[in-house]
């Protein structure tokens, strides 16, 4: 009984445990699993129920008893499971009666534990009870008429309803588990072919997808790469998601994620398709392990490794924490130092980081300067709309030159980062939200010194415009200049 309590602190979340306990469906074979909350004060409960093979008398009684599987032997390759802890330690980390009832060719077996009943006669012998508890008959008639199935109820949640917990507190586990479980199996419900369906209170979970697979404003995604070890072989593809402003508000606000952008970023780790971990950089990093940073928040990297690789990537039971073994920590800390870079561009120039056409370089209007002590910035006098005016300066050229110098050593540098940190967005620069008048009114200026003092034609005054930052992005208003 005591060692029974100790278990129920391994620190699983409800969506956590839920997510092992459909693991086991998966393993034997569900299609399809139905997961249904019933509030009703203390004595709500919570119910799973799959289609998969169901169990014989032997095999329920393997599944209830605590440590019934080796995490050492070898298992099919399609297995989630390891230690044959799962069942039992995730439900009564939520709940102090936990009842199994299955199918298999028909002949029906259920089996409970009851830590109240246990507390209540310690002296009781053995630990296991037959049957459903008296008023828990009607909570498993889910599987009448059925041939195969198992069904999980947990009752008494003692650690989930709470004292002061409310049906709207209920309703909102409910919201949030949803999505912990759309990330978790997005891979196994994507697709006309998908091999799981998975229900809450009878609505589909639609699968959330990290790496918003097919988005045509991604700007970058990798090859997959593959290392082969002694456990199988390890795959990796590196993402970089589009940038705030070629997304939808509705898109942004999906695919932060659960717990949001800035969490999110990192690596993405499965196991058979399965997600154990979202997001983090797995303690990778150069001098020191990196952190989840503003400016690597579209960095999203998939990574795949065999059920064989457990022990080298030290899974835990709760399935949520993994660490790459130090014979791959090289090969990884490259791949994921390269797309953080590429994430962190695509954040500071705002989803541009390429020409709008062509493959002409942009002209930029401020470039870094990197020195022993760090790096300042510095504004570009190449820069078409600079050089322009120190050319037509004149006797004012010394006098300009000291005001674009007083520009640069005057840069709100703390300011820009801590209103990016606090408003987990860069500042609008690019005439951003300014109306197309604006974006003329400037454009026309420029646009009229290359044709009067550098005798461009009005066609190659437009296509110079579109390799200036940041009219590049404007090529439809560019277009009609000199009209």
């Amino acid at each position: 009984m005591a060692m029974l309590e100790s278990l129920r602190g391994l620190g699983y979340s409800t969506g956590a445990a839920l997510a092992d306990i459909i693991d086991n469906s998966i393993s034997a074979g569900a299609s399809q699993v139905r997961v249904d909350f019933s509030w009703d004060g203390p004595t709500s409960r919570i119910a799973i129920l799959d289609d998969g093979r169901g169990m014989d008398d032997t095999e329920l009684e393997s599944a209830m008893r605590l440590g019934g599987k080796n995490p050492l032997d070898a298992r099919p390759a399609h297995d989630l499971g390891r230690f044959g802890m799962g069942l039992k330690t995730a439900s009564i980390s939520q709940c102090r009666r936990l009842t199994v009832a299955t199918v298999k060719k028909g002949g029906t077996s259920c089996l409970r534990w009851d830590l109240d009943e246990l507390a209540a006669n310690p002296d009781g012998g053995w630990l296991l009870f037959e049957g459903p508890a008296p008023r828990s008959m009607p909570f498993i008639a889910g599987l009448k008429d059925k041939n195969a199935g198992t069904l999980v109820l947990w009752e008494t949640l003692d650690r989930v309803v709470t004292a002061g917990y409310t049906s709207d507190d209920f309703h909102d586990l409910i919201d949030s588990i949803e999505s912990h479980l759309a990330m978790v199996f997005h891979r196994l419900l994507q697709g006309p072919d998908a091999r799981l369906r998975l229900f809450l209170n009878g609505r589909p979970v639609a699968p959330w997808d990290p790496f918003m697979t097919g988005h045509p404003a991604k700007p970058w995604i990798s090859p997959t790469v593959n290392r082969t070890t002694d456990y199988g072989t390890v795959t990796v593809q590196c993402h970089v998601l589009p940038h705030r402003d070629k997304l939808t508000s509705a898109e942004f606000d999906t695919n932060a994620g659960p717990v949001g952008w800035i969490a999110q970023q990192g690596f993405y780790v499965y196991r058979n398709e399965r997600l154990l971990v979202a997001g983090g950089w797995l303690g990778l990093g150069n001098v020191r392990a990196w952190n989840r940073e503003e400016a690597h928040r579209l960095a999203r990297i998939r990574l795949d490794i065999p059920n064989t690789a457990d022990a080298d990537w030290k899974i835990d039971i709760r399935k949520s924490t993994a660490r790459p073994p130090v014979s791959l920590r090289p090969w990884l800390t490259p791949l994921a130092e390269d797309t953080r870079g590429r994430a962190r561009r695509v954040f500071a120039y705002r989803g541009t980081p390429v020409p709008a056409q062509g493959s002409m370089p942009i002209d930029q209007a401020w470039r870094v300067e990197r020195v022993k002590a760090g790096m300042r910035y510095r504004i570009e006098e190449t820069h078409a709309s600079v050089a322009a005016v120190l050319a037509s300066a004149g006797p004012l050229q010394s006098l300009i030159r000291s005001m674009l110098r007083v520009i640069e050593e005057t840069v709100p540098v703390q300011r820009i980062w801590l209103d990016t940190a606090e408003n987990k967005e860069t500042p609008r620069t690019g005439f951003e939200g300014q109306p197309d008048s604006v974006v003329i009114e400037v454009a026309r200026v420029l646009f009229d010194d290359l044709i009067e003092r550098k005798g461009l034609s009005v066609g190659d005054a437009r296509k110079s415009m579109l390799r200036i930052e940041p009219f590049q992005k404007y090529p439809a208003l560019i277009a009609k200049l000199g009209e």
